[in-house]
């Protein structure tokens, strides 16, 4: 029996098989949760609609995928890097979710909502050094929701702490 789904959105031109969702997908599953990995690569690559892709198609995918995973997986978990934990957080506030797990989140998004997610239990991951996504947005916006919050040495993508976000995302599921 499952403990839960998890549902892992890759980052802005990335893809399913990236090394972080990969990592987050393998540790989940250690722990008895299911996991699936959207593809957006699609809709990234229109470069008509922004510079972006197609962020709303993005967020209505995983707004579909996460309905229809809510009716019958058990609780279901977020989690996204960059765009990913962005559209994670926001479509939390449209779909049943049990936790957010966000990395490197945008907390502006050009036209879109200024980031917002659900009253749950979340764990966000950040960079000193996001060239990106400026810290100071990211811990303010932790702390205005008291999210466990992990700030590591590293960029934007976070390729030196793989293994150590892929723990975080551990803890948060243990402790659901």
């Amino acid at each position: 029996m499952s403990r839960g789904h998890c549902i892992l959105s890759h980052g802005f031109e990335s893809g399913p098989d990236a090394t972080k969702v990969t990592a987050l997908a393998q540790a989940a599953e250690r722990l008895g949760w299911t996991t699936e990995r959207p593809d957006y690569t699609d809709l990234d690559a229109r470069h008509q609609v922004s510079n972006l892709g197609d962020v709303p198609a993005r967020l209505q995918r995983l707004l579909d995928i996460a309905g229809q995973a809510a009716a019958g997986r058990g609780p279901l978990v977020l989690a996204g890097s960059s765009l990913g934990a962005y559209i994670s957080a926001i479509a939390s506030l449209q779909v049943p979710t049990r936790a957010l797990f966000l990395m490197v989140p945008p907390t502006r998004m050009g036209p879109m909502p200024a980031l917002d997610a659900a009253p749950v239990p979340t764990s966000v991951v950040h960079a000193w050094h996001d060239e990106m996504i400026p810290p100071a947005e990211v811990i303010e916006w932790a702390r205005a929701r008291s999210a466990r919050l992990l700030m590591l040495d590293d960029s934007h993508r976070l390729t030196a702490h793989v293994e150590t976000t892929a723990r975080a995302f551990a803890e948060l599921l243990a402790s659901l």
